[in-house]
């Protein structure tokens, strides 16, 4: 099974692309063989990043952090505590199988808190090193942007272990706040989820404890603002704090249909008129379903590489993007003027497909360690991959030649 934990790509240094990521989440009972799936992408070919890891250990008390930020946003220099215990971290992985995506949606500028010191990133990686469960990260990451502030616009991100899946959407309280608004979800064992680079939570049971976390004052900081005066019950996440329009979800919305669409045609149907934009006041696509069948490692992944050909999403011959061979990728930056598809990949930075499985557990951790040594492997690897590309590439065009010659 160790095979399905697949690191498609050298990753994750978290720079300023994370405009162009998509994230997956299967719970448990939804999948084929009982694991919790959950994928992540970036699309910025011009980009060269690295495999992060930060190994185990133990830390005596007054440690200081030396080393915290991603480098996305900020440059400071201070220090804060580090925690009594890390755990081993590889990517977006640690070694009890938490795993931490996440997609930017970027919310209301006046919500970022400049301040603060630190952004989405650290607050992946520290959770990683601090967490044993998905709930826990969730705790971790709350805790450590109220204390140190969050300087980063509107995320989402997407935390799961072995056995849930979660997905939490966090925004600042404005410069020199230090605090955050949040609300994290539990998807459903038998459901899938996506999100990519809008906010998706609308309506939250605030009653249900077990399954919805939340910062105490999401709803009253949006009052104080004069952005939200209805009831608790009206209130949206995504409306009222975040700032989103029709047309800027129905961009994200695409990405879960155009999944749908390619092995659940018959459920998303319905939901077209809203996705395609063609009106605002159909039925809205829910944030997770459960899918009438069984989801596989190999179907997420077949939905990770589909560009929506051969349905009502699709970009190779309905958008001028495509250019007159009709392309279904579209070249970095992925936005130009009037209306536009955002599609799963068009030029991938990295891709992961994570398998989380009990199972996998002790394997994992020993899997965890050798990667350590085999870092350099690895390095070496991808620098004979780019060396036989640019072969490959100077082959062709070779070949191009001749044959016009030929022509000629």
């Amino acid at each position: 099974m160790l095979r399905k934990l697949l690191l498609l790509s050298a990753f994750l240094g978290l720079v300023d692309m994370a405009n162009a990521c998509t994230n997956f989440i299967v719970g448990k009972k939804a999948s084929a063989d009982g694991s919790v799936i959950c994928t992540y992408n970036a699309d910025d070919y011009g980009l060269f990043i690295n495999l992060c890891h930060y190994p185990a250990g133990t830390h005596p008390k007054g440690t200081m952090r030396k080393k915290y930020s991603t480098g996305i946003q900020i440059n400071i220099k201070e220090l804060f505590p580090e925690a009594p215990q890390t755990y081993n971290v590889i990517g977006n992985i640690n070694e009890f199988q938490v795993s931490i995506a996440e997609t930017t949606y970027g919310g209301r500028e006046e919500m970022e808190d400049s301040t603060g010191i630190l952004d989405y990133g650290s607050l992946i990686y520290l959770a990683l090193q601090r967490s044993k469960t998905a709930r826990e990260a969730i705790q971790v990451m709350t805790t450590l942007a109220q204390t140190y502030g969050y300087n980063s616009g509107g995320e989402t991100f997407t935390i799961c272990d072995p056995n849930e899946a979660w997905i939490m959407e966090m925004m600042g309280k404005g410069p020199g706040s230090k605090g955050v608004v949040w609300v994290a979800l539990r998807v459903p064992d038998d459901a899938i989820c996506a999100h990519a680079n809008q906010s998706r939570i609308t309506r939250f049971n605030m009653n249900d404890k077990a399954n919805v976390l939340y910062s105490k004052d999401v709803i009253s900081f949006a009052r104080s603002k004069g952005w939200f005066t209805g009831k608790r019950q009206g209130f949206l996440m995504a409306r009222y704090l975040c700032k989103t329009n029709f047309l800027e979800v129905v961009v994200s919305v695409m990405l879960v249909c155009g999944v749908s669409l390619i092995t659940l045609q018959t459920i998303f149907d319905k939901y077209l008129p809203w996705a395609l934009g063609k009106d605002k006041d159909a039925e809205d696509m829910p944030l997770w379903i459960v899918p009438n069948k069984k989801v596989s490692v190999q179907d997420v992944m077949a939905c990770m590489r589909d560009h929506y050909e051969n349905t009502p999403l699709a970009l190779d011959s309905s958008s001028v993007g495509g250019g007159v061979w009709e392309m279904p990728y579209r070249p970095t930056p992925l936005r130009f003027k009037g209306r536009w598809k955002k599609i799963i990949l068009t030029n991938v930075l990295f891709l992961l497909n994570k398998q989380l499985s009990l199972t996998l557990l002790n394997c994992v951790h020993g899997c965890l360690e050798r990667l350590e040594e085999c870092c350099g492997l690895v390095m070496m690897m991808v620098i004979w991959w780019h060396i036989l590309l640019f072969i490959a590439v100077i082959q062709h065009s070779l070949n191009v030649t001749i044959h016009l010659e030929q022509m000629l």
